[in-house]
């Protein structure tokens, strides 16, 4: 019941409104429920509060103080943006006496975390920023993008995004050890992975491990047969890709991502079937590129305003769309395309026919 609670009120303030817009275009009705305010960081409280709930049914939690719990709810650094918090690794902390005690060596650390994180935000995610919100903007207005704008705005997405989020988590983290109290790490460099399941095990840490020991898990797991393993998991994908955010873009995503999980535990039961190894560096090395090109076509989505923009981008990530070239290259390169009809503009080059 008490579960029932918190997902009917984190479904009020942050689903509703997403409901009833999709009622309204398939019944041609005209509800509405008003403007709706979303409560800050209710996703990550909510969370915090199943993962409890659960806990304590099972047995597993061992300290009831109300003080604590509150706190532990609430805590201020983790509510925006993270990381997802258990009770386990905070509330002993919270019952720790030096808590309430200035450390200097912690604030030192904590406020070199903090600027980290300030910086990879200030200076490295809103400048990516800057190429890459024109470019889905234009997209959106219905633009047609290129290939190489198509790729660079994408890609720079991709980095802004890590970095966005990674300076957060960052900034969150330097905060919270000023007060004594150290938040479990959140990222472990994601782009670095060689598959999607080593991906999700670098990429927000805390709910890949909410996700599968609440969600996962209490699903059935990989307990009865490879299809329920393959269903379980594209369920708890598309439904963490529901908690990112209520529109269907974010719902593909995660669909996307159910989608990749199920073909690389299959593949990787397939090598183990086949007694085939990992290879060298050059198979590491094509891994992690088809898996870095797999995450960038789900960032598409997620940040597309719409399926038609996201759909628009990886046409024009594909080529489809034409190639675009800077003025100043076509002098240089010219030579070798000169089968190519070119038309300038006043900022870019063409193709128009061929």
């Amino acid at each position: 019941m008490a579960i029932a609670v918190n997902l009917i009120l984190l479904g009020y303030f942050k689903y509703a409104n997403f409901f009833v817009t999709n009622l309204n275009q398939l019944s041609g009705s005209s509800l509405s429920l008003g403007e709706i305010i979303l409560p800050l960081g209710i996703s990550f409280f909510t969370f915090t509060q199943i993962a409890f709930l659960v806990d304590t049914y099972q047995g597993k939690v061992k300290e009831f103080n109300f003080v604590h719990y509150t706190l532990f709810v609430t805590y201020f650094p983790h509510l925006i943006a993270g990381p997802v918090l258990h009770h386990k690794e905070m509330m002993p902390q919270f019952a720790q006496r030096n808590v309430c005690h200035i450390n200097w060596d912690n604030v030192a650390v904590g406020l070199s975390i903090f600027v980290l994180g300030l910086a990879k935000k200030v200076l490295i995610a809103d400048s990516l920023a800057e190429f890459a919100t024109p470019i889905f903007s234009a997209v959106a207005s219905g633009g047609q993008p290129m290939l190489f704008e198509a790729w660079i705005g994408a890609l720079a997405y991709t980095l802004q995004l890590y970095f966005d989020f990674s300076a957060y988590s960052d900034m969150a983290i330097g905060i919270s050890l000023m007060f004594n109290v150290r938040l479990p790490m959140n990222f472990n460099s994601p782009y670095k992975a060689t598959n999607i399941i080593d991906f999700w095990r670098r990429w927000h840490m805390t709910l890949s491990r909410f996700l599968r020991d609440y969600l996962y898990i209490p699903l059935g797991g990989s307990r009865h047969g490879k299809f329920r393993r393959y269903l379980n998991l594209f369920i708890t994908m598309l439904l963490g890709g529901l908690w990112h955010g209520a529109g269907w873009t974010f719902i593909i995503w995660g669909a996307l991502h159910g989608v990749y999980l199920m073909i690389n535990h299959a593949w990787r039961g397939f090598k183990q079937k086949m007694d085939w190894s990992d290879g060298g560096r050059l198979a590491k090395l094509g891994a992690g590129t088809l898996t870095f090109l797999a995450v960038v076509v789900g960032w598409v989505f997620f940040r597309a305003d719409s399926f038609s923009s996201a759909m628009t981008m990886l046409h024009g990530m594909a080529g489809l769309n034409g190639v675009s070239l800077p003025s100043s290259l076509e002098g240089r390169i010219g030579g070798y395309f000169a089968g190519i009809d070119w038309v300038v503009f006043e900022d870019q080059t063409s193709v128009v026919s061929g």
